[in-house]
């Protein structure tokens, strides 16, 4: 059976039988392993908050617009996931001779192919994906949520003798915290839930703190009254992404890299914002920040990610906390939406 996990509805998962494709020439056929799921992206599309659901993105002009029936996503919503790992098992041959770094026939891949117990792909999106045999395919699930943590990083600007808020500890906060802490950063993790922030410091977090009232205080505190240099704001919570504002200090700069869902309520921009100076940042995995674009692109931060994995200096595969057949993948979605302090990491298994 080819499983497809479908969002039939909100809050309802179904998986059904896709049809198989015959391959075209320059096409590969891999058969995935493990897909991991995004506690992030993926249940804005299972709650039905995603904008796309409501909105058109307009790639031309980079702008959302009001869109017609016609143009808009609509539920049943095929395919969601890009953390997949598969082994590749047939390829269409292009006609001429595979390039070095394209995959063969047994080779194990990383990707993005959505929930789905096999994946088609062109050859040439496969360029570079092939995993070093060593490596546990399951780490592998965490290149594309490695790279949204070391985009955030990059953009941070760290070195040694600086200081970082991370607000969310997550499997991308915790990533974050490591890619920091590689980069010579005194870490300052934040997160409500207890099992996060001692996660936080067996992944090299300095002080670990809870998001209370006291929160920006209690940053002074350990800085000398300074605030941190940068805050990586992971959550997608809008009184988080205030923190992170209230949390530098003079002309510091926040990141922001959750996916922010609705209107910005607990926002406030006339105050330490304001009087602080503070540069907001967004970051995204479609681009790199603008200072590093002639050098770094996204198949870098993968490659990145895919090097630090192989060498030890990511233990990622830790992270998995639930392992789910996708035959009972609507249990999955269920755990990350009502429990979520339960989980890090759920991975689907074909």
């Amino acid at each position: 059976m080819n499983s497809l996990l479908r969002f039939s509805a909100p809050h309802t998962v179904e998986i059904v039988d896709a049809p198989r494709i015959e391959l075209q020439p320059g096409q590969v056929r891999v058969r995935t392993l493990y897909s991991g799921i995004s506690a992030g992206t993926e249940l804005t599309a299972y709650r039905g908050t995603n904008p796309y659901l409501t909105s058109e993105w307009d790639p031309d002009i980079r702008l959302f617009r009001g869109a017609s029936g016609d143009n808009r996503l609509a539920y049943p919503l095929d395919g969601w996931g890009y953390s997949e790992v598969g082994e590749v098992v047939e390829i269409a041959a292009p006609g001429s001779e595979l390039p070095a770094d394209a995959p063969r026939v047994g080779d194990r891949v990383w990707g993005i192919w959505g929930h789905r117990a096999e994946g088609v792909l062109s050859l040439e999106a496969l360029r570079g994906h092939v995993l070093p045999p060593h490596l546990d395919p399951l780490s592998a699930a965490f290149v594309r949520v490695g790279a949204i943590a070391l985009n955030g990083v990059l953009a941070a600007d760290l070195g040694v003798g600086s200081t970082v808020v991370i607000l969310g500890q997550g499997v991308i906060g915790l990533l974050a915290t490591r890619f920091a802490t590689l980069n010579g950063a005194t870490v300052i993790a934040v997160d409500g839930i207890p099992q996060r922030r001692e996660a936080a410091t067996r992944w090299g977090a300095t002080h670990v703190l809870p998001p209370d009232e006291n929160l920006a205080f209690a940053i002074r505190e350990l800085t000398g009254g300074a605030g941190a240099d940068t805050a990586i704001e992971l959550s997608g919570n809008y009184h988080a992404l205030h923190s992170a504002i209230r949390a530098v200090g003079a002309d510091g700069t926040v990141v922001a890299s959750g996916f922010y869902q609705g209107a910005a309520g607990p926002l406030r921009l006339g105050e330490e914002f304001h009087h602080n100076r503070v540069q907001l940042l967004a970051s995204q995995i479609g681009s790199v920040p603008n200072r590093l674009r002639a050098r770094w692109d996204v198949p870098r931060l993968q490659r990145t990610v895919v090097d630090a994995l192989a060498d030890g200096r990511l233990h990622a595969a830790e992270l998995v906390t639930h392992t789910y057949r996708i035959e009972d993948a609507a249990e999955a979605y269920r755990l990350l939406d009502t429990d979520p302090s339960a989980a890090l990491q759920v991975v689907l298994e074909f």
